[in-house]
C-alpha cells in the first residue's frame, strides 16, 4: 500500500525546518506538525478552477495590510458621530495589531509554505508565516468593531479571509489559528 503523501516530509528546506523543529517537541507537537500539513495540503487541493483562484486571490489582497479593516474602521470613525470615539479606538487597535503582528514574526522566523507539488498561487510581502497577519488583523477587527457592526457577518468575512491564506498556499493552518487568536486579543482590548 502506497504510503499517505500527507505524511511525507515537504521537500521545501524552509518547510522542512520548520516541520523537523516541531517534530523534536515531543508526541503533541509531532501530532500538531503532522495534522498542520496534512490540513494544509486538503485545503491546497481545493484550489482550482483558475476562476475561483483569481476570485479569492482578490478577496485576499483586500486583507493586505490591514487596507480592509482599516478603511472600515475610518468610514466607521468619519460617518458615524455619536460612536466617533469607539471607531477610532476599535481602528487604531487594529492597526495596532497588524503591526505587532510583524514583531511575532520576526520573533517566530517560521518560514511560508514552499511545496513543489502544490505551490504558492499568489506573492507574499514576506517570507515570514507565523503568525497571519491576515487572520491578526481580520479577527482583530472582527473583536474590535463587533459592538459597532453586526457580529455575523464580521467573523464570516473574517474567517473567510484568514482561510484564503491556506487555499492560496501561503500559511499553514497553525499560522492561521495563531493569527486568530492573537487577533482576538488585540481586538478585545481595543474594545
Amino acid at each position: 500500500m502506497p504510503a499517505d503523501p500527507s505524511s511525507a516530509p515537504p521537500r521545501d528546506s524552509g518547510a522542512r525546518t520548520t516541520l523537523r523543529f516541531l517534530l523534536r517537541g515531543g508526541p503533541f507537537a509531532r501530532a500538531v506538525a503532522r495534522t498542520d500539513l496534512a490540513v494544509y495540503r486538503a485545503i491546497r487541493r481545493t484550489a482550482r478552477p483558475p476562476q475561483v483562484v483569481a476570485v479569492v486571490s482578490r478577496f485576499s489582497s483586500l486583507g493586505e495590510h490591514a487596507g480592509l479593516w482599516l478603511a472600515v474602521g475610518a468610514v466607521g470613525t468619519a460617518v458615524d458621530e455619536p460612536r466617533r470615539a469607539q471607531w477610532r479606538r476599535a481602528a487604531i487597535g487594529v492597526g495596532c495589531a497588524y503591526l505587532a503582528n510583524f514583531g511575532l514574526k520576526n520573533v517566530f522566523r517560521r518560514k511560508r509554505p514552499v511545496f513543489e507539488d502544490l505551490p504558492q498561487l499568489i506573492k507574499t510581502p514576506t517570507a515570514l508565516s507565523f503568525p497571519s497577519a491576515h487572520a491578526t488583523s481580520s479577527f482583530a477587527a472582527a473583536r474590535a468593531y463587533a459592538p459597532l457592526l453586526p457580529t455575523g457577518p464580521l467573523y464570516a468575512v473574517a474567517g473567510t479571509m484568514a482561510l484564503s491564506r491556506v487555499y492560496l498556499g501561503v500559511h499553514y493552518p497553525t499560522d492561521i489559528v495563531a493569527g486568530a487568536t492573537f487577533g482576538t486579543i488585540m481586538g478585545s482590548l481595543a474594545r
